[in-house]
């Protein structure tokens, strides 16, 4: 009885398995079967490569990071105002909030403001914008920080401390014309239909689930207002098909000794808007 018990719990432990297994591959199945609902081609800029030292030797397996910014006033001028991968976007108020779900609470109150931040977590779509205005913005933006802090550095010749801001400014110009993300969360809704018809080029918008929680922005004393962190986009890294993985294998990320090397690569989103990628190649670095 006893092995006979042991048998049928391994044959329970199995099948849940491969159960589960079938329900996942269903669902890639069913993400892909009509074809792409966006494709868009990103670059090193908004895909990572993990550090050579950090990858699994042992592991064929190769994963992309997504990179994605978010204009975000309180983020603060040495950043030109964005962050990468969450942050609280301009555009999201207390409208917004509350058509995503979340229940307005009056926030000069701090009982109120309890009871608004308290709220948890709520699922979202969210559009990501490649290459677009909100790029342009963030290009402006580190332009015109760099040329004040050129001209007060001028002004003042012997000051270090502007040379030095002076010196940080330009670096964060070079950072935003060649390296950082060009991916921006730009809107988010909770019908997908109604956000692809106010955004219909599939080639420059891609839809993502995430999630938003509930924050408040601070315009000034006694000035508070309701808006939303974004926590996540998608379900994780990007894993690299074997089939792909070739032109990566010799490219080194950004930040590591002698990183930085270039590729383009193809990002599918199914009707699930689950991302994948379809096709990846390697690019000829601009001449320094």
């Amino acid at each position: 009885m006893r092995a006979w018990s042991r048998g049928r719990t391994l044959a329970i432990g199995l099948g849940l398995i491969a159960l589960s297994n079938a329900v996942a591959l269903g669902g890639v199945w069913w993400n892909r079967a009509a074809g792409p609902e966006s494709t868009l081609t990103l670059s090193e800029r908004e895909l990572s490569l993990p550090w050579h030292a950090l990858r699994n030797r042992e592991n064929s397996g190769l994963a992309l990071t997504l990179n994605w910014r978010i204009a975000d006033r309180e983020a603060g001028e040495f950043i030109s105002g964005y962050t990468v991968n969450g942050g609280m976007p301009e555009w999201l108020d207390g409208a917004r909030m509350q058509a995503l779900g979340f229940t307005p609470a009056d926030i000069a109150s701090d009982s109120g403001r309890r009871r608004y931040t308290r709220q948890l977590p709520r699922a979202a779509i969210f559009v990501l914008e490649l290459d677009g205005p909100a790029a342009q913005q963030a290009l402006a933006k580190a332009q015109e920080n760099a040329r004040r802090h050129a001209a007060a550095a001028t002004a003042n010749p012997d000051s270090k401390e502007l040379a030095e801001r002076a010196k940080h400014a330009q670096e964060i110009l070079t950072q935003e014309r060649s390296g950082n993300s060009r991916l921006f969360v730009i809107d988010a809704g909770l019908d997908a239909g109604a956000l692809r018809q106010k955004y219909p080029d599939r080639t420059r918008f891609m839809l993502l689930h995430g999630a938003v929680r509930p924050g408040v922005r601070n315009r000034g004393p006694g000035e508070p207002q309701m808006t939303g962190y974004v926590t996540r986009l998608g379900s994780g890294p990007l894993q690299v098909p074997h089939t792909l993985r070739a032109p990566l294998d010799s490219l080194r990320a950004h930040g590591e000794p002698g990183g930085g090397d270039r590729f383009s690569a193809t990002l599918a989103i199914g009707r699930r808007l689950e991302p994948w990628l379809t096709g990846i190649a390697p690019m000829a670095s601009p001449a320094p």
